[in-house]
């Protein structure tokens, strides 16, 4: 029977965990804090994470940096609220398996525990990537789709997608761009800099490029540097020998020695520490390698891809990282444009994880509705195709009808274009009261209503201050102001006891500090 330990300090979420989860013939143990957490870990085993970001005692990202510090291979779920999707993306940095958001729907966490015990052993750390790496992959030729679902109305033509295992290559002329040089690249045995943001698709780009080289029959390793700790990151990369330091019980074969004579990705390269760095300037240099403790040179035929949501020359001249090892590096480059820059290509990712999610919830949603596919268009997806996936599960998982209908999707999506505030403000005072807008229809109740997303900061909780506080919880006052006058800012404003400067003024400042 798999075990769950449940974190969270709501007591009546953990209760509620605990009894949907033991039906499901699941063991479950549940603690209300980050450090009892972490001293439970000792006795009992969890083959599963399910954690709050938000703790009394410490932050998300504190408490996973601990856990897989404690147990690498064990897969962490965070609950988190859907307002809070730059928080959610870092945490993925960090090592999270996934997250879901509150409130907490029981199908949904069914598929995203079954899905990551599953991968259990082969998605959660670079040791079990290797493992499926070693089954020799082998190249499939680009395949074209002739069948992807088009809008419900047909006014999109259908589109030829390349399908690379779960991601695709859009139709949109940046990522025709990208596949040429794909082509153009991937016979040779250049090292290559991959640049795009989190969750645009890094890590299948690298995986298309072994694909079509001539060690696409070896191992292809992908090893997240952001997820690993100081300390580890050279036992991780390099093995180590047995003794070597305290712990070390057994020897150890190093990410980079399994991927012998084929091609290794490091993502997030920028994270890796300067001595980890200066180890590595000899693998590239060189081609060889030494185990920790170890006495041995181990020669070395890889590839090495790497990739960044930051320009490395830029950190390399504030340094942060070595300027000889970015020359190395830089034997070519991609660039990964965001998804708010591909508008064309966002349909087709919709539809393809609508497949997808069709599969794993074993539903039949044949589409979206036309005012979802404007929501979609005009968002501006700040987790990239990660975000979008998830909102995907999500509205897939309430969807009652054919169709995904805009109620389905989080507030701050389905109202992002309302919540823009311009720099003039709205002249709707001067109109006639506006009709009471349509109710919007029930959707399905979540383990339970009184859990209400709490007010999370959209910016990275590395450093808390009461400025990020007081901006955060006025902007979640505002939110509700919104909600409760129909989105009409003069009666918001009244109900908040401010004027509508002073509202577009708040407004504009949290605006401000989201996209810093």
């Amino acid at each position: 029977m798999p075990k769950i330990l449940v974190i969270d300090d709501d007591r009546d979420i953990c209760l509620l965990l605990k009894r949907f989860l033991t039906k499901h013939n699941y063991e479950v143990a549940e603690v209300y804090a980050g450090k009892k957490a972490l001293e439970l870990m000792n006795s009992f085993t969890p083959d599963l994470v399910l954690c709050d970001f938000r703790l009394d005692d410490m932050d998300g990202t504190t408490l996973l940096v601990k856990i897989k510090e404690q147990m690498p291979d064990v897969p962490v779920i965070i609950m988190t609220g859907y307002s809070d999707i730059k928080v959610a993306v870092e945490v993925m940095k960090l090592g999270a398996y996934d997250y879901i958001g509150k409130p907490l729907f029981p199908d949904e966490i069914l598929v995203t525990i079954k899905k990551a015990l599953q991968n259990q052993g082969t998605a959660t750390t670079a040791q079990t990537t290797t493992s499926t790496a070693q089954a020799a992959p082998t190249y499939t030729p680009p395949a074209t789709t002739t069948d992807e679902p088009v809008s419900y109305d047909n006014r999109e033509k259908k589109q030829q997608i390349l399908i690379s295992g779960d991601y695709i290559f859009g139709d949109s002329e940046a990522f025709k761009k990208i596949l040429k040089q794909i082509d153009l690249v991937a016979p040779t045995n250049y090292s290559i800099i991959i640049y795009g943001e989190s969750g645009s698709g890094k890590e299948a780009i690298a995986q298309e490029i072994h694909k079509r080289s001539r060690r696409k029959a070896m191992p292809f390793v992908a090893i997240d540097c952001g997820a690993m700790s100081k300390e580890l990151a050279g036992s991780e990369l390099f093995g180590h020998e047995k003794g070597s330091f305290t712990g070390a019980l057994n020897q150890k074969t190093g990410s980079l020695e399994i991927a012998n004579g084929g091609t290794v990705f490091l993502d997030e390269i920028g994270n890796l520490s300067y001595d980890i760095q200066v180890s590595l300037l000899r693998v590239v240099q060189e081609r060889k390698m030494r185990r920790v403790g170890g006495t041995k040179d181990i020669d070395l035929d890889i590839r090495i891809i790497v990739a960044s949501n930051e320009k490395l020359w830029d950190i390399a001249r504030k340094g942060k990282f070595r300027e000889d090892l970015y020359h190395r590096f830089n034997e070519f480059s991609i660039v990964v444009p965001p998804l708010r820059e591909r508008k064309d290509d966002i349909m087709v990712f919709a539809r393809h994880f609508l497949q997808q999610t069709n599969k794993e919830l074993e539903k039949n949603v044949k589409g979206f509705t036309k005012e979802v596919e404007d929501i979609f268009r005009s968002y501006i997806w700040y987790g990239n195709l990660r975000e979008l996936k998830n909102v995907i599960k999500r509205a897939t998982l309430l969807a009652e009808g054919a169709f995904i209908e805009a109620h389905t999707l989080p507030f701050e999506i389905s109202n992002f274009t309302r919540l823009q505030f311009d720099e003039a403000p709205d002249t709707t005072y001067l109109q006639a009261e506006p009709k009471q807008a349509a109710p919007t229809p029930p959707i399905p109740s979540p383990i339970t209503e009184a859990e209400i997303p709490r007010p999370h900061p959209h910016h990275s909780h590395s450093e808390l201050s009461l400025k990020n506080a007081s901006i955060d919880a006025e902007y979640e006052t505002i939110i509700e102001a919104l909600k409760k006058s129909n989105f009409n800012k003069s009666k918001a404003a009244k109900l908040l006891n401010i004027d509508r400067k002073t509202l577009y003024n708040k407004m504009k400042q949290y605006q401000e500090f989201n996209n810093q």
